[in-house]
């Protein structure tokens, strides 16, 4: 396989250093079936842009694709935008791939609610309660004009607009079992290493998408995502991603590979014809048991579904990566901790491009509306490009996670359970001086209200996490918590933006993102108090530095 992949790059290295050539936006198809070999290309093609994100060498969907960090770099015509937020983001890639490579490519363009009962208050098919189907298709294929001559799709039209137009996270909303022609553009991944690989997708049910580019030795899943700024972070599979109801298709999920039939060939291309998908029967990747557990409820109940590694009932993202670990399956807890708390660094440090965006464009100097929208995970406009409530909800769940971990941790120690490697004397100290060691290291910096430049590391942030506003309008020494006279006197806020602030406090509270509810209140609405599904009382524990000494 390698040395097929081998002369695979060195072809596209070779087309990379001459002129692009007349025709070059024609979509041919010149292989009619996606193979193993073209899926495992795809997931190398995705592993080299991940690689780049994580080593900050380019930070958006432009950057990345007009990059060495794409395989197919200098073969593009002009025009192409290189533009996705989360949801585009893996059919972008997919697609541009298929183009690069003369394979056929299908999108489902049109889908239905699944029935639900009562129907959620904003009718949005992203946000259906038990999923939804594919209700239209379009397949991009070669057709022949009135004088008999081929007409091949404009792949950068397609790319740039037909796609980009057409595609939400309404696509990923299902379980992925329906065949026919209606079938879905993914279907459910195996938990092993066969299933789940560079360029499987990750669906998040609160609305957000992700696309694997590494699974590493330990069983740690690593993924890169997009944003409606066009930015592209990495990050670490957690439980920062919800699981759902099984017919919401939440979790890992591989494109279906797609074959086109009935096709004439043409001078080196094929013409004509209709595209297929192959079959769950058919995957050797395709598993459910991400849903249900390895051990079923035998009552159907998803949420009492069981996973049980060797003889153990274990949680689920726990059982995840001891599934995915090449090698002996253990949990290595102080691997663990330097993992996730530089994916949190990394968080934080994306976070700064956020803020920085708004502040560039002047976004902390307007008026703050009247109200908030309707629901702020999932808001257009000023507030889905600047606010940062989803990426802030992640961000509060992974610190919440590395205390978790860290409790269990000290649990299956203290159990002596055979799943957990350590072999030193104080697993608690140790665990702490993972900690303080990777979050003394990372620092990053703000820039305040009037240009200067302000320093913090990852302790710092984690004091003041949830004093940090999501909301765009704020200025930047209150979008990142500041507290102290000090470092607030920048700050342009006026009265009413420091309400606005206050009254925020309970949404500040909540990591879980609602899109079930409503949020659009006024400042006084809010300031009342905590709503139904809307904020929270107090905040979640976060405080690991506590918790680790008190175990010492």
């Amino acid at each position: 396989m390698k040395s097929t992949l081998a002369l695979f790059l060195l072809v596209l290295g070779s087309t990379a250093t001459t002129s692009v050539q007349a025709g070059a936006r024609d979509w041919r198809i010149t292989q009619p079936a996606w193979t193993e070999e073209h899926e495992y290309q795809f997931g190398q093609f995705v592993t080299k842009l991940g690689n780049a994100v994580e080593n900050r060498r380019c930070a958006t969907v432009t950057e990345c694709l007009n990059s060495p960090a794409n395989m197919f770099y200098g073969t593009d015509p002009g025009g192409l935008k290189f533009f996705a937020d989360c949801a585009d983001l893996p059919y972008y890639l997919r697609a541009y791939f298929a183009w690069k490579s003369g394979l056929p490519f299908s999108q489902a363009t049109g889908f239905t609610a699944n029935p639900a009962g009562p129907e959620d208050f904003n009718k949005d098919i992203r946000y259906s309660t038990n999923g939804n189907s594919v209700k239209y298709r379009k397949d991009v294929l070669t057709k022949k004009n009135a004088l008999r001559r081929p007409v091949y799709p404009d792949a950068v039209s397609f790319l740039n607009s037909d796609l980009i137009n057409t595609v939400s996270t309404a696509a990923y909303r299902m379980i992925g079992d329906v065949q026919g022609a209606t079938y879905s553009d993914f279907y459910p991944a195996r938990l092993d290493r066969v299933g789940i690989r560079p360029g499987t997708v990750i669906y998040d049910p609160n609305g957000h998408v992700a696309i694997v580019y590494r699974v590493t030795e330990a069983g740690r899943v690593l993924y890169i995502d997009a944003h409606p700024d066009n930015t592209l972070t990495m990050g670490l599979y957690t439980s920062k991603f919800m699981r759902s109801i099984p017919g919401q298709g939440a979790g890992f999920k591989n494109f279906r590979p797609l074959q086109l039939v009935g096709a004439d060939m043409d001078n080196g291309t094929y013409i004509g014809g209709r595209i297929e998908a192959a079959d769950n029967r058919n995957l050797a990747a395709y598993g459910t048991e991400q849903y249900y557990g390895n051990a079923p409820d035998p009552g159907g109940d998803w949420k009492k579904g069981q996973f049980v590694f060797k003889g153990q009932v274990t949680n689920y993202f726990e059982y995840v990566q001891l599934k995915l670990t090449n090698g002996e399956p253990v949990i290595d807890p102080l691997l663990d901790m330097k993992f996730e708390v530089i994916d949190i660094c990394s968080s934080l440090k994306d976070r700064v491009a956020a803020v920085e965006m708004a502040r560039r464009e002047g976004i902390p100097l307007k008026q703050h509306p009247d109200r908030l929208p309707v629901n702020i995970f999932g808001a257009t406009g000023e507030w889905e490009s600047y606010a940062t409530p989803s990426r802030d909800a992640r961000l509060k769940t992974s610190f919440v996670d590395i205390l978790n971990q860290a409790q269990k941790a000290m649990k299956k120690y203290r159990a002596g359970d055979r799943t957990l490697r350590y072999n030193g004397g104080n697993l608690a100290k140790d665990l702490f001086a993972v900690y303080a060691q990777e979050a003394t290291m990372c620092k990053f910096s703000y820039t305040t209200s009037n240009g200067q430049t302000l320093l913090m590391n990852l302790e710092a942030a984690r004091q003041r996490l949830f004093n940090m506003s999501f909301d765009p309008y704020h200025c930047p020494e209150m979008r990142w918590g500041a507290r102290k006279p000090q470092e607030l006197q920048s700050c342009t806020d006026d009265q009413n933006k420091r309400a606005w602030f206050d009254a925020e406090r309970w949404l500040r509270n909540q990591t879980d993102r609602r899109y079930d509810v409503r949020m659009d209140y006024t400042v006084d609405q809010l300031g009342s108090g905590p709503k139904p599904g809307v904020g929270a009382q107090t905040a979640p524990d976060i405080d690991i530095v506590t918790y680790l000494k008190s175990q010492m």
